[in-house]
């Protein structure tokens, strides 16, 4: 509960030096972030509404989330929202908090026109849902093996209005898939299993397990994507893998080895390889 007379800047002042005792990256930015959302405002709101009394329901809110945050758990799971690629997207536990290391993928996925997307391990949504936003004649599937992560890129969908071109299914990969893409797109469990350990705990805590590792040496999706993706692309189609900064080389091979010709990697905002893509030969 609020203080007789605390107002947004005191309890500012009073969260920051919580969170960084927690160890927590940047304090000031999340509890700037945490207490937008605890008063119901946009954070680029905030500043005009510090210097009001914090109402007693703000305040419990706020104390709830600063809560939250002290335990590592990431600002996206306690606002439950994440913007990726300009638009909010549900996040829960349940799936992998959108990165913007991954809008390198939508970015080269839209260079090129498509009509059909196959989003692998959709998770949330965000990356099949933001292709679809951009390209309104188009449509796609998202599968996951998780039921849980269904759920929450059907709300996405709901959400973005994207329901109807939007199809989302359960399936091991491609096990329920059927027909021919111009596109498939993927980010998949990469991490090895000996780095899982050395993660941020916001990642390694929080995320969960099955999007983040396929245990090894973090390259088992990759294989079991290459040797099948050709079946279900187009002639000519495209495919589009996220990837760990030091695996370029890896899932480069395992493409070309697979048949896929026009093998090209793409760097993120700090210059590390983030996407291998890759074109089917023609039949």
């Amino acid at each position: 509960m609020s203080s007789p007379g605390e107002t947004g800047r005191s309890a500012l002042a009073g969260a920051v030096p919580r969170l960084r005792a927690a160890q927590v990256p940047d304090p000031a930015r999340d509890a700037r972030l945490l207490l937008a959302h605890a008063m119901g405002l946009a954070p680029d709101r905030l500043l005009l509404h510090l210097d009001e009394p914090l109402a007693p329901d703000a305040a419990r809110r706020f104390v709830t989330a600063l809560a939250a945050r002290e335990s590592r758990q990431p600002v996206s799971q306690i606002t439950g929202t994440r913007l990726f690629w300009g638009r909010s997207f549900r996040v829960t536990r349940d799936v992998l908090d959108p990165r913007p290391e991954t809008e390198v993928l939508v970015a080269a996925a839209l260079e090129v026109p498509f009509a059909s997307v196959l989003d692998l391990g959709t998770g949330s949504g965000a990356i099949l849902l933001s292709l679809l936003a951009e390209r309104p004649a188009a449509t796609g599937l998202g599968v996951d093996i998780s039921p849980a992560a269904l759920s929450v890129a059907r709300a996405n969908a709901g959400l973005l209005g994207l329901e109807r071109r939007a199809a989302l299914r359960q399936s091991d990969w491609f096990a329920q898939v059927s027909g021919l893409f111009d596109l498939i797109v993927s980010n998949p469990p990469y991490i090895a299993a000996d780095e899982m350990q050395v993660l941020a705990p916001e990642t390694r805590d929080w995320e969960p397990a099955l999007a983040l590792t396929p245990g090894g040496d973090g390259l088992d999706a990759y294989r079991r994507i290459a040797a099948s993706a050709g079946a279900y692309l187009q002639p000519g189609g495209r495919i589009l893998l996220e990837i760990g900064p030091t695996q370029g080389d890896a899932v480069s091979a395992l493409l070309r080895d697979a048949g896929f010709g026009d093998i090209a990697l793409r760097r993120d905002f700090d210059d590390r390889p983030r996407v291998v893509s890759a074109k089917s030969v023609k039949r």
